[in-house]
């Protein structure tokens, strides 16, 4: 199986968003010598928990500062940029590091309403055009004009290695449009553990191919917590178990030490609440949930398992990535 990283650049409790940055940077380094497939910087806006507002300079960094990982997005969000400066950007980024970089994109405003209107500087955000920007930028990384009155003319450099092209989804509602596009698709099983064969199957039963992706490629994106043992994966897992407890609720918080967690005050509906999403946090001992991975792997037939792993130190965080690339690799 090809593991994957997707990284959020988590401020945990105690740290800096410097800090959050920099350990960005030490896990991509880290990655790239275990042999993991890719590693992709989310996109979020308007939050103190997350630095990863700027993902296209993130991983321009992270491309000079590795050597055979693949660098990507997942994803940057459509709706805040213009088609082209998206292809201007990733066209660039593939023209300093050819045949290593991704440029996966989402429909989400990965922020509030707040930055929904900062980013678009109060203008009413265009929210259903999503399909339709994302085929413009494709045509402009392609060196086409799009041929509108608004896009033509050839976005630069040009003549330059095409990046993979992939669109992220979290329900299936994209998975028909994305195969007819010829693109990857990379299914967010952490966000609502709605993943289902069916959704797969329809991706790869559509699929066109075209110069972006040649075949149908699917990579499903994990939140997972892992250790020697299941009981220390569930000490390191529980402050990622509350953060999303507090985001149920409308609240947001940097993620707490386990010890400060252990005495967290949990009511028995918030325990209940846990154990219901395990299918969206995967937690136990690394060859458990190697076991749980290579079983869905089988049952539904994707490509790749992108991690995403926030324990609140960074010895930890990297240690859930070296624990599952001794199992899988």
């Amino acid at each position: 199986m090809k593991l994957s990283v997707l990284d959020q650049a988590p401020v945990t409790s105690g740290n800096t968003a410097v800090d959050a940055l920099r350990k960005a940077e030490e896990l991509s380094i880290l990655a790239d010598d275990l042999g993991y497939h890719r590693l992709w910087m989310a996109e979020h806006h308007g939050t103190e928990t997350h630095v990863s507002s700027a993902p296209e300079v993130t991983i321009a960094r992270l491309a000079a500062k590795t050597k055979n990982i693949r660098i990507g997005t997942g994803g940057i969000m459509m709706m805040h940029y213009s088609p082209l400066k998206l292809a201007e950007v990733f066209k660039t980024l593939s023209a300093f590091s050819p045949g290593r970089i991704d440029f996966g994109v989402g429909r989400a405003p990965g922020g509030d309403r707040d930055a929904i209107y900062a980013l678009s500087e109060g203008r009413q955000p265009m929210l259903n055009n999503m399909y339709e920007k994302f085929e413009t930028t494709l045509k402009l990384i392609n060196d086409e004009v799009p041929g509108d009155s608004l896009y033509n003319m050839v976005a630069t450099p040009s003549q330059i290695t095409l990046p993979e092209a992939w669109m992220l989804g979290s329900s299936g509602n994209s998975a028909l449009k994305t195969a007819q596009m010829g693109v990857g698709y990379s299914f967010a099983q952490f966000f609502n553990g709605e993943m289902s064969k069916e959704i797969l199957d329809t991706y790869k039963h559509h699929f066109q191919p075209s110069v972006f992706m040649e075949k149908p490629k699917i990579n499903v994106a994990y939140m997972v917590t892992t250790a020697e043992t299941k009981e220390e994966a569930e000490f390191e897992a529980l402050p990622q178990d509350i953060s999303r407890l507090w985001l149920s609720k409308g609240r947001m918080g940097q993620t707490l030490t386990p010890e400060a967690a252990q005495d967290y005050p949990l009511t028995e509906i918030d325990r209940m609440t846990i154990q219901k999403d395990r299918k969206l946090h995967l937690v136990g001992s690394a060859k458990e949930v190697a076991t749980q991975l290579q079983k869905e792997q089988a049952q539904y037939g994707f490509d790749e398992a992108m991690i995403c792993s926030i324990p609140h130190s960074q010895e930890k965080r990297l240690e859930v990535y070296r624990l599952l690339a001794r199992e899988l690799f």
